[in-house]
């Protein structure tokens, strides 16, 4: 999960090299922490945090077939 979540976030991004990934399991789930430059905030957000519904969207199609639950957090 954590290089799909990096993928898409340096798709978007105006500073690609800034994008951090991270993930961590804790009992049955997998975090996934996605950190930007605070200036790229806005773009993986998206207006009223569209952007960010679609990329929690497809990694929770893509984990499906995990008996683990997948939760992407975005930090500055």
């Amino acid at each position: 999960m954590k290089e799909l979540v990096e993928v898409i976030a340096k798709a978007l991004v105006d500073s690609p090299s800034e994008v951090v990934v991270t993930e961590s399991e804790q009992d049955n789930e997998i975090v996934v922490q996605l950190h930007v430059a605070p200036s790229d905030m806005g773009k993986v957000i998206g207006r009223q945090g569209r952007i960010a519904k679609a990329i929690r969207t497809v990694v929770k199609a893509a984990s499906s077939g995990s008996d683990k639950k997948v939760t992407v957090e975005i930090e500055e």
